[in-house]
Formats: C-alpha cells, sequence, structure tokens
C-alpha cells in the first residue's frame, strides 16, 4: 500500500512513516499544503493522511481541492483539534475519518485497514501479463495455481513494472513506487527486488530487461 503523509510536524510525521515503512508499505512525505495541493493532482497513492494545520494551505482546502476534482482516495484527517465543530467540519468537507492528536499507531494502523476496507467494495480490476493475473484493487498476484506469497515491496515494484506497459521505469520511479518519495534508501536496493522478481517470474515467463543507465522493463518472454 502507497500512503502520502501531510503533517508538518516532522517529528510526527517521520515516527509514523518508520512505523508504516516497516510493515512493508510506501510512504510519501509532505510538510506544506501548497506542495501536498500540486502532489496529488498526479500520484496514484491509495490513502492519505493528512493535518488540519499546515502552511501554505489548510488541510481542509487541500481535501476540498481533492474532492472537487473527482479525488476519492481515502483521506484521514489528522490533527491536534478535536472539538466537535472541526471534527463536523472535516467530515463535511469529504473526509473519511478523523484523528485527533495525541494518538496511538495502534489506532492509527487499525483506522487506515477499516478505510481500505471500505473500499474494498468498488470494481476489481484485472492485467494480465504471460501466465499471471494481478488485482488491481487486492494488489495481488494470481498465478495459473492460486495467488504468489511475495513481500509487499516485491509487489509493488511488480505492479509498477506492469503498469509501465513494457516502458523502460527508472530506478529512481521504482524506488518511490516501492518506498515513497524522500525515502533515504540507496537505489541499490533496486537491484536486490529485480534480482529476486526475476527469479520468481521466470516460470511464469515473464522477463524483466535491464537498459543500462535507463532502468528496467518488464515483458512476457517466448516459453
Amino acid at each position: 500500500m502507497r500512503i502520502v503523509i501531510v503533517e508538518d510536524n516532522e517529528a510526527v510525521a517521520n515516527g509514523i512513516a518508520y512505523v508504516l515503512r516497516d510493515e512493508g508499505h510506501a510512504v510519501d512525505l509532505i510538510f506544506d499544503g501548497c506542495e501536498a495541493a500540486q502532489f496529488l493532482c498526479d500520484d496514484d497513492a491509495d490513502i492519505v493522511i493528512l493535518d488540519v494545520n499546515l502552511p501554505g494551505q489548510s488541510g481542509m482546502d487541500v481535501l476540498r481541492e481533492m474532492r472537487r476534482r473527482g479525488d476519492m482516495r481515502p483521506v484521514l484527517m489528522l490533527t491536534a483539534r478535536s472539538a466537535l465543530g472541526d471534527k463536523v467540519e472535516g467530515l463535511d468537507a469529504g473526509a473519511d475519518d478523523y484523528l485527533a492528536k495525541p494518538f496511538e499507531m495502534s489506532e492509527l494502523r487499525a483506522r487506515l485497514r477499516a478505510l481500505l476496507r471500505r473500499g474494498a467494495s468498488a470494481p476489481v480490476q484485472t492485467l494480465a501479463l504471460g501466465e499471471l493475473r494481478f488485482d488491481t484493487q487486492a494488489r495481488q498476484i494470481i498465478g495459473p495455481q492460486g495467488p504468489l506469497e511475495l513481500p509487499r515491496r516485491e509487489v509493488a515494484m511488480f505492479e509498477a513494472l506492469l503498469m509501465a506497459q513494457t516502458r523502460t521505469v527508472s530506478k529512481q520511479i521504482l524506488l518511490d513506487k516501492v518506498y515513497g518519495t524522500g525515502a533515504d534508501v540507496d537505489e541499490q536496493v533496486v537491484e536486490v527486488y529485480v534480482s529476486r522478481l526475476r527469479g520468481r517470474l521466470k516460470p511464469f515467463n515473464i522477463e524483466i530487461k535491464m537498459q543500462r543507465g535507463l532502468g528496467y522493463s518488464m515483458q512476457a518472454s517466448t516459453p
């Protein structure tokens, strides 16, 4: 799962990101409301954790802009305010849930899981490549004998390459898809995941090709 955290308190944001990344999620960190509004226009994250009090532009305004353009991704409002009126304003603006600081990480994780379950009723789209199918809703790779049990980050890399439709994807983009924008992770980690993924996909007639200096592409191979 890819999660965007918009929170101006960097210590709080980094603390949340640390826990979520440790669970295998990709996390994008943004500390400014104007930057968040622009970022959310173009990214493909699954869920947004959005603080109300932000520099540049308030979280409420960021949320309203999302909903006006038809962006219905789940949004969990995160704020120090706990008054009933603030909660009502956030929910009326289109928030899916509301969590007041201070909070326990276990509660935040539970609320994220609940939001994702609500979205599970959306139409399932399945993409095929070689002998595999990919359930975009469940983010699950399915082979002839059933689902493949792959680590989350390998699934995220498979999805990024699959969505590129044989186009070459740079190491940095793959890194962002797996860990989130701005994560302090060396690009060489991509090589490790690609190597593991190649081995897992070979029996299903799928290959990952490298273009030196450019990145990787994935395509079906001839049996």
